[in-house]
Parts: structure tokens; C-alpha cells; sequence
């Protein structure tokens, strides 16, 4: 028993003096899940994916999109994308880095989407979320809100709420909210 340790033992000390460093860290469940989707992802064309800490921080990425389509045609919308290392059995935490007048993404960033919430379940992959951000940008949900006051506008005068967003991102206030352009 003995030897077999010191045997172990020998093979990690070779192995960090060959390289300067110590033993590869082995990859969690996670992000050897994250890996995978990752490779197979299909985003819209109006989707980009980059990673602000370099390819070897598969956890932290961020996502732009650009809607073809609806209200927001034309703007670019940042989100960043925070996965934990027990991924796929907790979903990721998304954000909107651009400040936007949308009924389900409140000015802080936060975003209303239920498969990022209760509806989440292992087979859903970072793909699925991508495509259900894209999806609040071409039909914005007033039912289930967190900026209560885009909401009741897109349900009350669809007209104003356009007038609203356009507004919001050119550049401007809507309200006595002050929002940077994105177009």
C-alpha cells in the first residue's frame, strides 16, 4: 500500500515539474455540460455570443442581440450570462447590461423569463434561453411584468408603448427615466 502512494505521489511531482504547473483541474459536471452546449449552439442571426474573461471562463459570457423584428427592431441589447458550476440543475443567472423600457426586464437589469425561474428543468439548455430572450424582444409579455408601468402601457396603448420605445432607445427620457441609445 505503501508504495502505491509514493508511486502516485512521484507521477504528480513529474507532472508539475514538466509543465511549472500542478495537476490540470478536473471540469465539473457543469462546465463540461455548458462545453457541450456551447459547441452545439444554433443562435439566431441576430444573436452573438463573446467571452469577456477569454475562452477559458466558459461560465461567464455575454450575449447580444439585435431583434429583426417588433417594437425593439434595430437596438442591441448585452446580456450576461453567470453559470454555477451544479449547471444544468440550476438555471443560469441572465441580466440585461443595457438598460431597456420592456415590460419583463426591469431598469435594473433583471429579467422576467419563466424557464429562468420556476419552469427551469435540466433538458433546457443555454440555447433554449437564448432563443427565449430573443422571443421577449418580438413579443414582450405584459401579463407577467417586472417594470409594471412599460406593462400597463403595451396593454392599455400599444401605440404609446411603441412611441415609448423608440424614445428609449435613441437615446432619451421616458418618464423620468433616462435611458442610453442602443440602436
Amino acid at each position: 500500500m505503501i508504495k502505491l502512494f509514493k508511486v502516485k505521489e512521484k507521477q504528480r511531482e513529474l507532472a508539475k515539474n514538466a509543465n511549472g504547473k500542478g495537476p490540470v483541474k478536473k471540469q465539473s459536471a457543469g462546465e463540461l455540460r455548458l462545453h457541450k452546449d456551447i459547441s452545439e449552439l444554433n443562435l439566431p442571426k441576430t444573436c452573438t455570443i463573446s467571452f469577456p474573461n477569454g475562452k477559458d471562463d466558459l461560465m461567464n459570457f455575454e450575449i447580444t442581440i439585435r431583434p429583426d423584428d417588433g417594437y425593439y427592431l434595430g437596438g442591441t441589447f448585452l446580456f450576461s450570462f453567470q453559470v454555477s458550476s451544479i449547471y444544468p440543475h440550476e438555471p443560469p443567472k441572465v441580466k440585461c447590461k443595457t438598460k431597456v423600457y420592456h415590460p419583463n426586464i426591469d431598469l435594473e437589469g433583471n429579467v422576467c423569463l419563466n424557464i429562468l425561474r420556476e419552469d427551469w428543468k435540466p433538458v433546457l439548455n443555454i440555447n433554449t434561453v437564448i432563443y427565449g430572450l430573443y422571443h421577449l424582444f418580438t413579443e414582450p409579455n405584459y401579463e407577467d411584468p417586472l417594470n409594471h408601468d412599460a406593462a400597463a402601457v403595451l396593454r392599455e396603448n400599444p401605440k404609446m408603448f411603441q412611441t415609448n420605445v423608440q424614445k428609449a432607445m435613441m437615446g432619451g427620457y421616458v418618464g423620468q427615466t433616462y435611458f442610453q441609445r442602443c440602436m
